[in-house]
């Protein structure tokens, strides 16, 4: 365990700084986050391929409508959980209705919702559903972090800006002529 959290440390060390807390803290959160929401996923997709719409004959159409049940669904719960955890220090930044947001969340997340759902179907060709579906999960999440948090959970530039010039980097007395 300590190999990779020294291996992750070094990992970390060689982004750029500005980058190194949000891998830290930002994307663990959502890390988390998604982590509950693949549970969610996994869940509803077995229940709803297996129970809700078992009176459907066809297994890729079913697959279909329990695909799209259970990204839903998981969607609903990770736009709900990032809000409150992931990007809680920027939701006062954000003057619009959380339903506006979720709109844009969802557009955001389009192309992981996208990429999952088509990478579920073709990962479930060569495996079990379920496992293709995880598999299809992670792969997409990287995409799905990016996105978010440009496009959704931005931080405004004019906040940027007031942030630097209230709080500008700390001087050395010793750099003075």
């Amino acid at each position: 365990m300590s190999t990779l959290r020294s291996f992750a440390e070094a990992v970390i060390r060689r982004l750029p700084e500005r980058l190194q807390p949000m891998v830290r803290w930002r994307f663990i959160k959502f890390g988390v986050v998604g982590a509950s929401g693949t549970v969610v996923n996994v869940a509803v997709l077995y229940l709803a391929q297996e129970f809700l719409f078992s009176g459907i004959v066809d297994f890729h159409d079913r697959l279909n409508y329990s695909i799209a049940l259970a990204i839903t669904v998981a969607t609903i719960s990770n736009f709900y959980w990032n809000r409150r955890l992931t990007w809680r220090d920027r939701k006062h930044e954000v003057h619009h209705s959380a339903l506006f947001l979720f709109a844009k969340y969802v557009m955001a997340a389009g192309l992981a919702i996208v990429l999952q759902s088509l990478l579920t179907k073709w990962l479930a060709l060569y495996m079990h559903y379920l496992l293709a579906n995880v598999l299809a999960i992670v792969l997409s999440s990287v995409c799905n972090f990016v996105a978010n948090d440009r496009m959704t959970f931005r931080r405004r530039r004019a906040k940027i800006v007031a942030d630097a010039a209230a709080h500008p980097p700390p001087t050395d007395v010793h750099d003075k002529p």
